[in-house]
């Protein structure tokens, strides 16, 4: 899982808004901004989460730590 912090950390990190993520990876402007609102994991259908992680990760974003520690992202600059 991911928490909101990695999704607005994340569309930071390839300066994105919520718009141009909600486009590519399906789900809605306002679901994601209601994600992103929300305290560590989202509580959110999983397969949203899993549609935004698969979009983020596929422009080479990396997820690291877990929801309980040390949550966070960085960007693998091979995969842009």
């Amino acid at each position: 899982m991911i928490t909101s912090c990695q999704i607005r950390a994340a569309r930071a990190l390839i300066n994105w808004s919520a718009r141009e993520l909600a486009n590519k990876s399906g789900v809605g402007v306002a679901t994601i901004r209601r994600m992103e609102l929300a305290e560590g994991v989202p509580s959110s259908n999983a397969q949203n989460l899993e549609l935004i992680k698969k979009t983020l990760e596929m422009l080479g974003v990396q997820f690291i730590g877990t929801p309980e520690d040390r949550p966070g992202v960085r960007l693998n600059v091979t995969k842009r």
